[in-house]
């Protein structure tokens, strides 16, 4: 497809009970980006280790370059200590410093970056001074810009997010992160009201909200839409919530109506909730319905 998507940030090593697993936001909305026919871009930094040699043959292996994934000789490859003893639930132990703290702004990027359709980034990349930097050079040069809010204590604070959600044209949160983000800028009433406030208040052309097993709402210029979701039996939720923005963005650049692209991305969210880990290998299409 034309459309040239990068995704800036970690890529690192889920580590479950069961072995270790692929991971990283942006990665994983990467390879779900290529599960639906794209070829995007993913700017990071990986360790000179094995670690950081399996996770590159990994990338590869779904067809997404790893030209602007660095390497790094002082920092390994980043892993992530996950506890799935709740399912629905995962908490995480985000190790650091590790070699994605440490991407450096690269001037061969630039032009890569102007050109692109969608450029998707996170809170949690921007944790540390370089790669926070890094990314703060990249923004003003994408054209639109996707911010995928993942709150992860201690990563974040209220001032950087609130500066990163100045840039973006698109925002994707949960239900928690929601509130947490109204309290902090004072917006109260009913979640459309909170949506619809942090849309005008920084200028967004979309809010989406995803609510775990209750499915997501959505806010656009075509008005507020919600679905409920799909009830799964759950192996583990790591993923699941990339998945979902992955496939939203796919049927968004499709210019697919709001209500159908927020039920396809609840489909297959709650369909990837249903594997064990971050990128399970699937067929978009072949998922029509869930029935367990």
């Amino acid at each position: 497809m034309d459309q040239k998507i990068i995704c800036f940030g970690e890529m690192l090593w889920d580590v479950l009970p069961t072995g270790k697993l692929p991971g990283g936001a942006p990665m994983n909305v990467a390879i779900h980006l290529h599960h639906n026919g794209f070829e995007p871009l993913v700017i990071s930094r990986i360790g000179q280790d094995d670690m950081g040699s399996e996770l590159t043959a990994f990338v590869e292996a779904h067809n997404i370059t790893t030209h602007y994934v660095q390497k790094d000789n002082s920092y390994r490859t980043g892993v992530v200590n996950a506890n799935v003893s709740d399912r629905n639930e995962v908490t995480y132990e985000i190790v650091e410093p590790v070699a994605w703290d440490f991407i450096e702004y690269e001037k061969e990027a630039e032009r890569t970056v102007s050109l692109s359709e969608l450029f998707i980034y996170g809170s949690l990349a921007a944790r540390s001074s370089i790669s926070r930097n890094t990314l703060f050079r990249f923004l003003p040069l994408a054209s639109r810009k996707v911010f995928d809010v993942n709150f992860r204590a201690p990563f974040y604070s209220p001032e950087l997010i609130k500066i990163l959600l100045r840039f973006a044209d698109i925002v994707k949160m949960n239900h928690q992160e929601l509130l947490e983000i109204s309290n902090w800028l004072g917006m109260g009433g009913s979640m459309a009201d909170q949506m619809e406030a942090i849309k005008d208040k920084f200028g967004m052309e979309l809010v989406i909200v995803t609510r775990g097993e209750n499915g997501a709402a959505a806010l656009s210029n075509e008005g507020f839409f919600e679905h409920e979701g799909y009830k799964v039996e759950v192996e583990d939720t790591i993923g699941s919530g990339d998945a979902f923005l992955a496939t939203y963005l796919t049927n968004y650049l499709r210019q697919k109506p709001t209500n159908l692209t927020l039920e396809r991305a609840c489909l297959i969210g709650a369909y990837v909730a249903t594997q064990k880990g971050a990128t399970p290998t699937y067929a978009p299409e072949k998922i029509t319905s869930l029935s367990l």
